[in-house]
């Protein structure tokens, strides 16, 4: 199976890439369903192709288009390279016919947000240009498995990330509170607001339960999905890539998950003897909800919403770049960071590194006691660390 990691900008991308994915999936701005995510830089598209090594890039373009939209995206397609994309992720037919005529030998694949919910449709898509489908995400396993059977086309299947309240993705609420749409990439997330009561007019006084905590209520809020114990049962089924979510999470949310997952798809196929659990535990060291497995073995688990807030143990401080002179590394921060505080480095080739005896400089190579979040900063330390290793901290 392929791994299919997501890049919601050059960082993040390049990490997926360095920690295991096979492809990513990424958008550019105004046609992306993840519109406040940086995206890929227009302007920046060469290093975006030097950045694939060989490696599978999809462009995400599926928002639901309007004919101005159209407009834009021609103008858009006029300029860009081919063979940047390895595929393009549509929801629209409309735009669909779009591609096939600037790109006729890009495959499209089908946006889990055009809801395709069985094989009929599937073949409709099909017929249409389309060689990958990803489903709706309300399918189960026997779903997906006869829409393998009977389509014959490529099956994407999400294995980790947020879910959403809406059916596939296709929510109003954002909309109508805030005026920003969900289908156009822009939204605000009040399924995750905190609410004080729900009464429904037939019945007054009677109101729905909600459970509520620091800044967050549960009536609207979903579990996450982490299918990485059933990755076997996927394959089995006959899909053919399994893909995370989280184009607005961050390169370390990106790095802990591609790698995870690499390790885990890995052993299923008998790549490698490697046991994956240590790395099934690392999931639990991102910012996350309850996991849940979906909607892939019913929906009783799903359809009850979580009763807690994010969970977050450790901070991502930064990123390990270049070594330099003397055996300073130099580093890309994202929180201060002190001299000699216990961190653990994580990297693609091991689990983590704990590390206390580390000496901080600043931009002059002097040391410092603490470096702030974008400031220049220099590391040192005996322990074997590479570029793009990643530092964190326990909270």
């Amino acid at each position: 199976m392929e791994l299919v990691s997501p890049a919601g900008n050059l960082e993040k991308l390049k990490t997926a890439y360095l920690y295991g994915a096979d492809a990513c999936y990424a958008g550019l701005p105004g046609f992306s369903l993840r519109e406040r995510a940086d995206n890929l830089d227009p302007e920046r598209l060469e290093e975006v192709a030097a950045a694939k090594a060989g490696k599978k890039l999809y462009g995400a373009f599926n928002i639901c288009f309007t004919d101005a939209d159209l407009d834009a995206l021609e103008r858009t397609l006029e300029r860009l390279p081919e063979g940047l994309f390895d595929a393009f992720i549509l929801s629209d037919p409309g735009a669909a016919g779009m591609f096939r005529g600037y790109f006729p030998r890009t495959p499209l694949h089908l946006s889990t947000q055009a809801n395709c919910a069985n094989a009929s449709a599937a073949l409709v898509w099909r017929d249409l240009g389309f060689s990958r489908i990803i489903p709706a995400r309300e399918l189960g396993l026997k779903d997906i498995e006869a829409m393998k059977k009977r389509s014959g086309l490529e099956i994407e299947v999400f294995v980790h990330g947020a879910m959403c309240l809406s059916y596939s993705g296709r929510c109003h609420l954002s909309a109508y509170l805030t005026g920003r749409s969900a289908n156009r990439g822009d939204c605000a997330h009040p399924c995750r607001w905190e609410y004080r009561a729900l009464e429904e007019a037939e019945r007054p006084g009677e109101y729905f339960p909600a459970f509520e905590g620091e800044g967050f209520s549960s009536i609207l809020s979903s579990k996450d999905l982490c299918l990485f114990d059933h990755l076997r049962e996927l394959r089995d089924a006959g899909v053919d890539a399994v893909k995370i979510e989280g184009r607005m999470k961050s390169v370390y949310y990106t790095a802990v998950t591609a790698r995870a997952y690499r390790r885990a798809v890995d052993r299923i196929e008998g790549r490698t003897d490697e046991d994956p659990t240590p790395y099934k535990e690392e999931l639990y060291k991102v910012s996350r909800r309850e996991f849940s497995t979906g909607f892939l073995f019913g929906k009783d688990e799903i359809a009850q919403p979580t009763f807690a807030s994010y969970a977050r143990d450790y901070l991502f401080m930064g990123t390990v770049m270049e070594k330099t002179a003397g055996g300073l590394f130099r580093l890309d921060l994202k929180n201060r960071l002190k001299g000699g505080e216990p961190v653990e480095y994580v990297g693609w080739d091991i689990l983590f590194i704990p590390d206390s005896g580390f000496a901080l400089f600043d931009g002059d190579k002097e040391p410092a006691p603490h470096i702030d979040h974008g400031k220049t900063a220099y590391l040192k330390t005996d322990k074997p660390l590479k570029p793009g290793y990643l530092i964190r901290k326990k909270l």
